[in-house]
């Protein structure tokens, strides 16, 4: 790992994001019904209606990040372009605060997004498209979640530099 940096986050709209800060943001044309929607120099993370503060861990690394066996409530990965690989968190009320979190220079991306969900603060439904389910909450994060309602880590490692 080459880097880490945690911070929490309110999402706003039901969704917050990762963006590089040379792009001009914007809703991306994405599919609805997957959980992270993404666009050249953006990921967003679609949450519940009940999430109103999320603790988000970041971590760069210079090789493919380590699969972790915890279970989770949901997983999803996203391979996008950082065209000057330096991050801000966004969300529609807040706007863009940026992330001190190193990356080893611009370039194509991957991002392993994982989530969970407080179960003491639950129940939580789904925010995707045509779903509308209860979604599953394993125990084991408890540590990191204490008050919040959800805890993600999203792993970042770069796939190809930037031409």
């Amino acid at each position: 790992m080459l880097d880490a940096f945690e911070t929490t986050v309110s999402p706003s709209y039901r969704i917050f994001g990762l963006v590089d800060t040379s792009v001009d943001t914007y809703s991306p044309d994405a599919d609805r019904g997957r959980w992270l929607l993404s666009a050249p120099g953006m990921v967003y993370l679609q949450v519940p209606p009940q999430v109103g503060r999320a603790r988000i861990r970041l971590e760069s690394w210079t090789t493919p990040a380590p699969t972790n066996d915890a279970s989770w409530s949901g997983a999803e990965d996203v391979e996008v372009e950082l065209p000057e690989g330096e991050l801000a968190l966004e969300t529609i009320d807040q706007g863009q605060w940026p992330v001190p979190l190193i990356l080893p220079s611009a370039g194509v991306y991957r991002m392993r997004w994982q989530w969970i969900f407080n179960r003491e603060r639950g129940p939580f439904t789904s925010p995707l498209a045509g779903v509308r389910e209860t979604l599953p909450m394993p125990s084991g994060f408890e540590d990191k979640l204490g008050d919040l309602d959800q805890y993600c880590l999203v792993q970042i490692w770069r796939t190809s530099a930037a031409a």
